[in-house]
């Protein structure tokens, strides 16, 4: 990214977080990312229209465009009333704003007429151009959303108008609009949809610190969601996603499609999501980015409640959450999904597993983050599926991640990466495949990434790419050496002397020290002398200690 570009998004994210969180004080993080996040879409679609609106004038305006309206048809040219009631009417055609895909935004749903009437309706009343009587900036932003939702059928359901509603000072929601109100959808150097991407993502992750455990279920760090989607390269096909927060992995796909010359068109996107004002989130995410998507009819549980019973995805991704308990309520035994046996109630790791695996098509390819203790725990029957899994030829890649990657927890993760056809294949991205059958990579990125902060870990882009690389190369079979301490390409047969057990570091051994040149003998002779010297320092001091406590009296 350029720098002026990178300096206007961080100059912007500081001015928005600073601000909205003297804000957050009077609702709970939950409530607050989807009363910010609301208005930051309406925000983004008023300034589209607006923008569609002056690119209009200007074609009104201009003698070699066929929308030319001629001033000199009128008395009085430009400041003519007849004229510039013609020129206002024709802004209000629908037809120049959906044919450029700008929704089409109703008067009482533009940023002006917000701002002009959001301290006019506290104490006070509003009466619409529609009859409605509107009494409070709760009232006057719920009716903005409707009249946007009934106006373009895209929106149907989406926007959660629950603004009347919220126990918040009516004040504060004024300062909300007229913060907002700040957020610039134009840059000289990026596109309106970029910005609104960014301001998202940012606040997204802001908000998943905020609301801690429960508010990361929602979100997966946007260098995880990368290193997936790159591995898989989901190039044409149906995407699916079933436990899809807030729509990450839709979003990487489509900027993974557009860089490297391919058509959005070119996938179907598929999701679900239990939570209700989280899917309406992910839908809001696909919408402003023009990306279709069937999310099914409505919010539901993706064990009692498949909205896609039928789907074969060509590429599943996913980060549910980490060791789900009591998930199987409702959910029989034989449910045709548990091919390799019925996951324990305990812990969904591998219902999620199975239920991706039963949704994939014959050459599909599936990415998905679970707890590390997936990869070895043998109690209530996941040892058995595990089994099943392996003996099947299923997995293809396991990859070790760092620890304190994930704002809502600490439990280290790894990636699991499985395909029903390991043999030779062209995929959809055009990388030719080798035969790969009774072949597992493992891949040990523990060692991996920077500390972004004291408290969380990121990868960078040469991460990624360092880890893609072994894994595409081993694919393709070119340029791949298996590499001690980092990854190597094990047989099934080797996997069953280790019990069936998938970590990388039972595989990868340990990686080579250089040498510097001093006999071994020497350096644990020279390293012992030091440590003895330690013991005797450390022994003196403790001693020096129970001296000074004995003086105040005191005796250990």
């Amino acid at each position: 990214m350029k720098n002026e570009a990178q300096n206007f998004l961080n100059e912007l994210e500081k001015k928005l977080w600073t601000a909205a969180d003297k804000l957050r004080s009077t609702l709970d993080a939950a409530q607050y990312k989807h009363t910010v996040l609301g208005l930051v879409f309406l925000k983004y679609v008023s300034d589209a229209f607006d923008i569609r609106r002056e690119e209009l004038k200007k074609q009104f305006a201009d003698v070699d465009n066929e929308y030319f309206i001629d001033p000199t048809d009128f008395d009085a040219g430009t400041e003519d009333p007849e004229y510039i009631e013609e020129l206002n009417a024709e802004l209000e055609v629908r037809d120049f704003y959906t044919e450029k895909n700008v929704f089409w935004v109703p008067k009482e749903a533009r940023w002006s007429y917000l701002q002009d009437n959001n301290k006019v309706v506290i104490g006070g009343e509003l009466e619409t151009e529609t009859g409605k009587k509107l009494r409070s900036v709760g009232q006057l932003i719920d009716n903005a959303l409707e009249a946007i939702e009934k106006d373009n059928s895209k929106l149907k359901g989406v926007l959660n108008k629950q603004y009347t509603t919220l126990k918040i000072d009516q004040s504060k929601l004024a300062e909300l609009i007229d913060l907002i109100a700040t957020v610039p959808f134009n840059h000289s150097t990026m596109n309106s949809k970029d910005i609104l991407g960014h301001v998202y993502e940012y606040f997204l992750g802001q908000f998943a610190l905020a609301e801690g455990k429960k508010g990361g279920q929602y979100y997966t760090p946007k260098s995880i969601v990368s290193l997936i989607v790159e591995m898989l390269e989901p190039f044409k096909g149906r995407v699916y996603d079933p436990a899809m927060g807030s729509g990450g992995f839709f979003v990487q796909s489509e900027k993974f499609i557009t860089e490297h010359g391919g058509k959005i068109g070119d996938v179907s996107i598929y999701g679900q999501e239990y939570n209700h004002t989280t899917w309406q989130l992910a839908a809001m995410n696909m919408v402003i980015r023009g990306i279709d998507f069937d999310f099914g009819k409505e919010p539901a549980s993706t064990y009692t409640h498949n909205q896609h019973p039928d789907l074969r995805a060509d590429y599943i991704m996913a980060n549910p959450p980490f060791n789900m308990k009591e998930w199987d309520a409702g959910v029989s035994d034989n449910d045709p999904r548990w091919q390799y046996g019925t996951p324990p109630s305990g812990n969904a790791n591998f219902a999620w597993l199975q239920h991706m695996l039963y949704h994939l098509a014959p050459n599909g390819s599936l990415g998905l983050l679970l707890a590390n203790g997936s990869m070895s725990s043998n109690t209530n029957n996941e040892g058995a599926i595990r089994k099943a899994l392996i003996e099947n030829d299923l997995v293809e890649c396991m990859v070790a991640l760092p620890g304190q990657l994930f704002t809502n927890t600490q439990i280290p993760a790894c990636i699991w990466f499985l395909a029903k056809n390991k043999g030779e294949r062209t995929t959809d991205y055009g990388r030719k495949l080798r035969k790969r059958k009774g072949e597992v990579l493992f891949i040990d990125a523990r060692n991996l990434g920077y500390m972004k902060d004291r408290v969380l870990r990121d990868f960078k882009l040469e991460d990624i790419k360092q880890v893609t690389d072994a894994f595409h190369n081993w694919q393709t079979g070119e340029n791949y050496e298996d590499e001690a301490g980092y990854c190597k390409s094990v047989e099934l047969t080797d996997i069953e002397k280790h019990d069936f057990i998938l970590t990388p570091g039972r595989y990868v051994g340990a990686a080579e020290i250089d040498d510097d040149g001093e006999p071994f003998s020497d350096k644990m002779a020279r390293l012992t002398s030091k440590l003895k010297t330690q013991f005797e320092q450390s022994a003196e001091l403790e001693q020096h200690l129970k001296d000074n406590l004995k003086g105040l009296g005191y005796e250990l």
